[in-house]
């Protein structure tokens, strides 16, 4: 654990550097690498959580990844590879031998095989199914013969079931006798003879409740089950709203194929959640620290082009009012703030229409009450601002109505960004495009064009 010596007290460990990796430790490592010493390796690797591995492979460079693998060799836990980033996942199942991998796999639970083979181009696929046991690969391809991000892709098919007549003593004597139930689990669901899920039973509850007591008689009253196709933003959705903490999956029929837990469900709302961060930055969700230069330039490039284009705009905007610019140059001095202004605020109000639609809570019920706040919000600010700005401008040009004009601009634009910051991210919801995506583009370039356009007409009628 890292320390530092700061208000908190000497060495005492910072807060947002409580679960990182003690760069002591990490130096350890690399030095029982470099000496080839792998009883000294496993014993430093032995206490870490497979997510901090995983921390680790991502951090080092590919030399000293490859070089740590292979030393670690027939220790390596399958759990690591779910916990990977995608791109240093395919190189880490490129160094590891077939065995040693084919025995990692098969510690996996159902949901991580999938999640792990979906990443994967077909020849590592191929490679990772030959490794699983019969029934074990039938279930991954039929688990991948769902559609893409849907609930069957995210479900495990351990599932602890029992029927809807049994008592406690029944269920708990099954599972004692069972040799083969999940690592981890939180419900017994009970099903009826065409096994379709009826109710569920805390485990809880399960062991507190006396043997003869029906299982029936303890199921919880909230009981939801998840389509086998339903999107993965819906499921994480229920699991946040409905406080679940696993959900059977069910078929067409009703029929219970396989079962959703919160920590997976918890996996989608970050991803979601990280992937509207990227893409409001314009960043690819698929970006990574790993990622090459080249694959990094890339996927920004597009973006890159489509802010040019709008800084194009944005000048030829400012070209219609060269004249008035070439006469009053303070105008040259003072439009970028009126722009600057209203982006920010713009982004500040798009940034939480993103996060509300993400979250459901921005619907058509009460879209217009949001609007108007923001329009309320973008004006008083404006005001706030104006003032300021006001008297900046006349102090620093001696004008009275040069700080007249841009206040009142300031104003405006403003309550045009907080307007389009909206009704922008609404309107491309609407139509089926990712908010995140796209949003930020056409507001900063509407509060940038507008900015220009309004401060500097403003100019060229009250002050030329």
């Amino acid at each position: 654990m890292t320390t530092v010596k700061d208000e908190a007290g000497p060495d005492q460990p910072r807060e947002e550097d409580a679960y990182a990796l003690d760069r002591r430790t990490v130096a350890s490592i690399l030095y029982a690498v470099d000496v080839d010493d792998r009883g000294k390796l496993i014993e430093l690797l032995e206490p870490l959580h497979p997510a901090d591995i995983a921390d680790l492979l991502e951090q080092i460079n590919p030399y000293d990844r490859s070089r740590l693998i292979r030393l670690y060799d027939k220790e390596f836990d399958g759990d690591i590879l779910s916990e990977l980033d995608e791109a240093v996942r395919e190189e880490v199942i490129a160094v590891l031998r077939p065995d040693v991998l084919a025995e990692a796999v098969r510690e996996m639970e159902s949901d991580d095989v999938v999640d792990l083979l979906e990443d994967l181009e077909e020849p590592q696929q191929e490679t990772i199914l030959d490794a699983l046991e019969e029934t074990d690969r039938h279930a991954a391809q039929q688990a991948l013969a769902y559609p893409e991000n849907s609930a069957g892709r995210l479900m495990q098919r351990e599932i602890v079931m029992a029927p809807e007549h049994w008592t406690v003593g029944q269920a708990i004597d099954f599972m004692r006798a069972n040799d083969d139930l999940p690592e981890q689990f939180y419900h017994v669901v009970l099903i009826d003879p065409r096994l379709k899920p009826t109710a569920q039973v805390t485990l809880g509850k399960l062991m507190a409740a006396r043997r003869e007591i029906a299982l029936r008689d303890i199921a919880e009253q909230e009981f939801h089950t998840i389509p086998v196709d339903q999107d993965e933003e819906d499921v994480a959705y229920a699991f946040n709203q409905y406080h679940l903490i696993s959900a059977p999956v069910v078929d067409a029929d009703g029929r219970i194929v396989g079962v959703i837990t919160i920590d997976d469900a918890m996996v989608v709302l970050d991803e979601e959640y990280e992937e509207d961060m990227l893409h409001l930055a314009g960043v690819s969700n698929e970006s990574s620290l790993s990622d090459s230069v080249a694959a990094t330039s890339k996927r920004r490039l597009p973006w890159l082009a489509v802010n040019l284009c709008t800084a194009i705009c944005a000048s030829l905007v400012i070209s219609q009012f060269e004249a008035a610019i070439n006469r009053l140059v303070a105008l040259a001095i003072l439009m970028p703030i009126v722009a600057s202004m209203g982006g920010n605020a713009g982004t500040q109000s798009l940034t939480v229409a993103v996060r509300a639609l993400a979250t459901r809570d921005l619907t058509g019920s009460n879209v217009l009450r949001v609007i108007r706040r923001e329009l309320l919000v973008g004006m008083l600010n404006g005001l706030c601002f104006a003032v300021v700005l006001g008297i900046v401008g006349m102090m620093w040009f001696a004008s009275p109505m040069l700080g007249v004009v841009i206040g009142t601009a300031l104003v405006v634009n403003m309550i045009i960004a907080g307007f389009v910051g909206t009704v922008v991210p609404v309107a491309l919801d609407r139509i089926g495009v990712d908010p995140a995506l796209a949003s930020g583009t056409f507001v900063t370039t509407t509060t940038d064009v507008m900015g220009f356009f309004i401060f500097l007409g403003l100019a060229s009628v009250v002050l030329l």
